[in-house]
C-alpha cells in the first residue's frame, strides 16, 4: 500500500547537470543545477533563478555550456553545487578540471565532462509561471570513448543523478528494456 510521503519539489531522478559560463573576469564558473530538461530536441530548460552568478554570466555572454555529470567526478559535481560563484570566483581551478572555449558560444566546454551540450541563450523567465532559462542546443558531443555504434554508451558514460529525498547521487545505468517496443507485447 502506497504512504504519503512530504511533497518536495522534484522528481526521481534528476538529471545533475554542470552548467559552465564565463564571468566578466574570464574565470570559469560552473553550476551545479538539478532541474533541468529538454524542451524540443534542441531546446533546454533550466528551473534557475536570477540570484545565480551563473544566470547573471548566461544573460550577459548569451552563451552557456550544460554538461551531464558522471560517477567519476562526484566531488566536483557536488562542490559545483555546494559553493556559490558569488562567494567564488575561479570554481574550476578548484578542482583541477580544465576547459576548452567553445567555438559556438562564449562559453568553457569542461574537458574532464564526457558530455557536452553547447547552447546560445533564448530567454529568462521569472514570473510565478515562468520555467527560468530556455536555450537553443547548438551543438551537443560526446568523448569519443563512449560511443558505441555513434550512439552514447549509458553504461560506459557512468552518468549520475540526484535523489532529493535523501540527497544521494546514484549512477544511471543498467538497460531494463526497449522503448517503442516491449510494451507493443501489450498490443
Amino acid at each position: 500500500m502506497k504512504q504519503e510521503i512530504k511533497t518536495k519539489s522534484a522528481i526521481f531522478p534528476m538529471p545533475v547537470l554542470l552548467i559552465a559560463t564565463f564571468s566578466d573576469d574570464e574565470t570559469v564558473n560552473v553550476m551545479n543545477a538539478a532541474w533541468g530538461m529538454m524542451l524540443d530536441h534542441d531546446v533546454v530548460a533550466l528551473n534557475l533563478d536570477a540570484s545565480h552568478k551563473t544566470v547573471e554570466n548566461i544573460r550577459k555572454r548569451k552563451g552557456l555550456v550544460v554538461h551531464l555529470a558522471d560517477a567519476k567526478h562526484v566531488c566536483e559535481a557536488d562542490y559545483f553545487g555546494v559553493v556559490s560563484g558569488n562567494q567564488v570566483s575561479d570554481k574550476l581551478s578548484k578542482t583541477g578540471m580544465t576547459y576548452t572555449k567553445s567555438e559556438l558560444v562564449d562559453a568553457p566546454i569542461i574537458n574532464e565532462l564526457p558530455v557536452a551540450l553547447e547552447c546560445e541563450f533564448i530567454e529568462f523567465q521569472d514570473d510565478e509561471t515562468g520555467i527560468g532559462l530556455i536555450a537553443k542546443v547548438l551543438r551537443t558531443s560526446v568523448e569519443g570513448t563512449y560511443l558505441k555504434d555513434g550512439k552514447p554508451d549509458i553504461d560506459a558514460l557512468q552518468i549520475i543523478a540526484f535523489d532529493p529525498f535523501t540527497h544521494g547521487y546514484y549512477q544511471v545505468g543498467k538497460r531494463v528494456g526497449e522503448a517503442f517496443k516491449d510494451g507493443l507485447k501489450l498490443k
